[in-house]
């Protein structure tokens, strides 16, 4: 069992669009369609990764009328997750990928790109 959840973990952040999920919601928490701007991916690509990162417990969600947002997990199911969770804080802050997410955090906001 100690094995899976480790894997699982690890399977997770294999991604580099699951990793820049993970840099971006360090920022704070996001709807899907604010996730799926900022990685300029469809919404069903979004929404596998987001189902394999909270089966991780890497994020949580909550659900709000029609919205459903997402932010990091606290890490206190997984002891891997709360151990890559705080390394990855300070990793990868000067990636090219991860710098230019978050350098247009203030322009990605749902009022302005999800339809309701």
């Amino acid at each position: 069992m100690v094995m899976k959840e480790f894997i699982k973990v690890m399977k997770a952040l294999r991604d580099p669009n699951r990793v820049k999920i993970v840099k971006r919601l360090q920022h704070g928490e996001l709807c899907v369609c604010e996730i799926q701007e900022a990685l300029g991916t469809s919404q069903p690509t979004v929404s596998k990764h987001l189902k394999l990162l909270e089966e991780a417990d890497i994020l949580k969600s909550r659900k709000e009328g029609l919205w459903v947002y997402y932010r990091l997990d606290d890490g206190s199911t997984s002891p891997y997750a709360a151990s890559m969770l705080g390394n990855l804080k300070h990793w990868l802050e000067g990636a090219p990928d991860v710098s230019e997410i978050v350098k247009r955090l203030p322009e990605i906001r749902k009022a302005n790109i999800c339809k309701t």
